[in-house]
């Protein structure tokens, strides 16, 4: 008789290969983990070793944009405008002003910081002057003193001029003999001894060494006392010294040894400035002031603390929002924003990056961003729970990180782009926040995937939390979620009601634009913007008689802040500007200035020119990449939507009277790259359906999509709202249109993603198809079964469950 043999006890083939994919699930983890500290480690060296550098809206202190302009000889060109910022760096050194900035913009452009200097007057000045020194012989009286007294000073044909001396005695000059080409250099004295007072000492090249002898041996040849014995030393078409050759000095023979004084009324300060303009050369080209800001010293420390208080309130409530929400993981997405906000810092600082007013509120926004990854992450992770095909927690937040990876990258790069055309495009403080942004939202990445990734995996695989699933936050899909599967609207029934209604909201905001008119900033019209704080408050209705009886009758005057008054002119001289100052402190009392910005019209006009390029170039870059990563149809979709939140918010603020500045064109375009973000998240599930599902209609796969990422939409949407009203509540008031701008467009941007892009996309595919899209009744579609659909089957109420081993 056979025995029979036993049975054989192979194991289940499902796990033969589980000890090499946990060996290697180990192994990503110990990576990313390493990954994390090397990151983490060097973020801390750096932000101990190397401070940000604050910008002039944060520490006070003076920008002044300068324009090279040609002449008949010479061409403002790169070239010259590089030899312009060497002899102004000579300049801004003598003035002995800390940690000054001076760098060419553009081509022919110098944009010059000057940190603590709260009277650019004097800076203006020095920076301005072209400082031409030239050396003549003098001819004698002029015939018609007149001609000098009338400001006639043009040379003749045969290099003639007429200029008063310092006495004001008119004196005809021959060609200039010496140029300040033939400087060599220049020192303020004090003559201790002579009993001379301060002097300038000038020493010449050794070609000028030899022209200077020959002017003074000619000037020599004539009597003591006679005009002709004279030399006159000429700046800026101005006679600052016209000394007699002193009677020692034989005729034909000169003064040599390359050197000489200049003598005359100079106290200390005159005398060194005068040195400093001798010795820092003649500017190759004229330049001419075209923007001009001031913030003080106390309205940067306002700023400081008001957007810090605004940044710990906002993650605090953001964090808090998240932990309610998610809880453990929650709890440990909150770490990784601590370590956000730690990599950003050291990344600004590393770089060298100037961080503004507008780059602090780009650094608090970037936190929303960061919140936004670790959603998907989540909401992913809870679809792979609901659904019952992961064993783990651990399991479904790792597909919950791989299936979000390219909404999360491309909702980024869309955001990105809109960084880099603000740093491009953008100006002043606002490049800062196009810098800062774009920092934020790399440094969001990291922290998202990297370190809320090694966290999360790592708490998943402890038995405590193996054992509790529920404390996870992740093993039921949430309030949201259970309430759009119970009722499973069919909302793309009929899209085109959702385009009509997005019409008359395009509409009735639009209108603002026509009915209201933008009030645009200085930034795009030009002008002269001076914010005073006033001892007493000043009622901006007697400021603005005040100002008009001072012959200012244009003047915009509006209250700002705790009590301060902000007049709005157009562009107004120093003179004028101290007449404004007057007439507000004869209302006001003690009256500081704390903001002064002066924009001249031809930067404001160009200004305005670049801000629709960039809002153009915005918009045809985020369809672009959005038809190149996806389709044209959903590119087109989500571009529309962009363009109908845009109008929206440009209307809104028609209507509310708000300025159309710089600040707003950050806003603006932080809204295109923000609020896209929805659009790509939601056609990033409906190209993920329509490879699993392409017999169900397109409206269906729509519908579907917007229902399985609306839970995320409302988790992000909270948490941006909450970091932007800290803003709008607590930052300086510069930000709070900003905060506000944003807050509208996050709102429209959540509304059209939904309710303008899906419909649009419905309605572009049913004409590609040549067909409607399709008609339904049954909204609810309880009882149709769908092929990929598991957590439709399966109440969202069952889900939570113990997981097996």
């Amino acid at each position: 008789m056979k025995r029979s043999r036993p049975p054989s006890r192979t194991r289940p083939p499902a796990r033969t290969g589980s000890r090499p994919r946990s060996r290697s699930r180990s192994r990503s983890l110990n990576v990313r983990a390493l990954v994390a500290l090397a990151v983490m480690a060097a973020s801390v060296a750096i932000a101990l070793t190397m401070p940000v550098r604050l910008g002039l809206d944060l520490r006070g202190g003076t920008q002044i944009v300068l324009e090279t302009k040609s002449t008949d000889t010479t061409k403002a060109d790169r070239e010259a405008t590089d030899r312009t910022v060497e002899v102004l760096r000579g300049r801004i050194d003598a003035l002995g002003v800390a940690e000054p900035t001076i760098v060419r913009s553009g081509e022919n452009r110098v944009v010059v910081e000057l940190p603590g200097v709260q009277d650019p007057k004097q800076a203006a000045d020095v920076l301005g002057r072209t400082a031409q020194l030239t050396v003549h012989s003098v001819l004698g009286p002029a015939e018609n003193p007149a001609d000098a007294a009338e400001g006639k000073t043009e040379a003749a044909e045969d290099g003639e001029r007429v200029l008063p001396d310092e006495s004001g005695q008119s004196l005809r000059l021959k060609d200039a003999t010496l140029t300040g080409q033939d400087v060599k250099g220049a020192d303020a004295r004090f003559d201790q001894q002579g009993g001379a007072g301060w002097h300038v000492t000038v020493d010449f090249k050794d070609s000028g060494s030899d022209r200077w002898a020959q002017v003074t041996g000619e000037a020599a040849c004539n009597p003591a006392g006679d005009p002709k014995r004279r030399v006159a030393i000429v700046l800026d078409n101005k006679i600052i010294s016209s000394p007699q050759v002193d009677p020692s000095v034989a005729c034909g023979a000169g003064i040599t040894g390359g050197s000489t004084q200049i003598t005359g009324s100079f106290d200390d300060a005159e005398a060194r400035e005068l040195a400093l303009l001798v010795k820092g050369g003649a500017l190759p080209v004229p330049v001419e002031t075209i923007e001009q800001r001031t913030i003080g010293a106390t309205l940067g420390d306002e700023a400081i603390n008001a957007g810090a208080w605004a940044a710990v309130i906002g993650t605090a409530l953001t964090a808090l929002f998240i932990i309610v929400v998610y809880r453990l993981m929650g709890a440990l997405a909150t770490v990784a924003l601590l370590c956000y906000g730690l990599i950003s810092y050291a990344a600004l600082a590393a770089v060298g990056a100037t961080l503004t007013l507008p780059g602090l509120a780009g650094f608090v926004l970037a936190i929303g961003m960061a919140v936004d990854a670790n959603v998907l992450v989540f909401e992913r992770a809870r679809e792979e729970q609901a659904a019952r095909t992961r064993p783990s927690t651990r399991s479904a937040l790792t597909a919950g990180f791989r299936s979000a990876f390219s909404a999360i990258a491309d909702s980024n790069i869309t955001t990105l782009i809109a960084a880099a055309l603000l740093f491009f495009l953008a100006s002043g403080p606002v490049k800062g926040f196009g810098v800062t942004l774009g920092i934020g939202v790399l440094a969001s990445m990291v922290s998202a995937l990297v370190i809320t990734r090694v966290l999360a995996e790592f708490a998943a695989s402890r038995p405590a939390v193996f054992r509790r699933p529920r404390i996870t936050g992740i093993s039921s899909t949430g309030p949201v979620r259970d309430a759009l599967l119970r009722r499973n609207p069919f909302l793309m029934r009929r899209p085109r009601r959702w385009l009509a209604a997005s019409l008359v909201v395009l509409v009735v905001a639009g209108s603002g634009i026509l009915v209201r008119g933008l009030n645009f900033g200085i930034e795009f019209t030009g002008g002269r913007l001076i914010e005073y704080s006033t001892a007493t408050q000043v009622d901006p209705e007697r400021a603005r008689d005040a100002l008009a009886d001072a012959g200012f009758p244009r003047a915009v005057v509006q209250s700002s802040g705790d009590g301060d008054l902000t007049v709005r002119t157009e562009e107004l001289t120093d003179a004028e500007a101290a007449t404004v100052t007057k007439a507000v402190a004869e209302l006001g009392g003690e009256t500081e200035k704390v903001r002064d910005e002066l924009i001249g019209p031809s930067l404001g006009e160009e200004l305005r020119r670049d801000a629709l390029i960039a809002l153009g170039l915005a918009l045809a870059a985020q369809l672009a990449y959005l038809a190149a990563r996806f389709r044209l149809l959903f590119g087109t979709a989500a571009v529309g939507a962009l363009a109908h939140d845009v109008v929206i918010l440009v209307g809104v603020f028609a209507w509310l009277g708000k300025p159309i500045d710089g600040v707003f064109l950050a806003a603006l375009l932080t809204v295109i790259g923000y609020s896209v973000n929805d659009s790509v998240v939601l056609f990033d599930r409906v190209r993920e359906l329509l490879g699993k599902e392409r017999k169900t209609p397109f409206d269906r796969l729509t519908n579907d999509a917007i229902l399985q990422t609306l839970p995320r939409t409302v988790n992000t949407g909270m948490g941006a709202v909450l970091i932007l009203a800290s803003l709008a509540i607590l930052a300086d008031d510069s930000l709070t249109d900003f905060a506000l701008a944003l807050l509208i467009g996050v709102v429209v941007g959540t509304y059209s993603s939904v309710f303008t892009a899906s419909p649009l996309a419905v309605e572009l595919h049913g004409r590609d198809a040549g067909t409607r899209p399709a008609r339904r009744g049954g909204g609810k579609g309880r009882g149709t079964a769908r092929p990929g659909k598991p957590d439709r089957q399966t109440p969202a109420s069952r889900t939570e469950r113990q997981e097996v081993p």
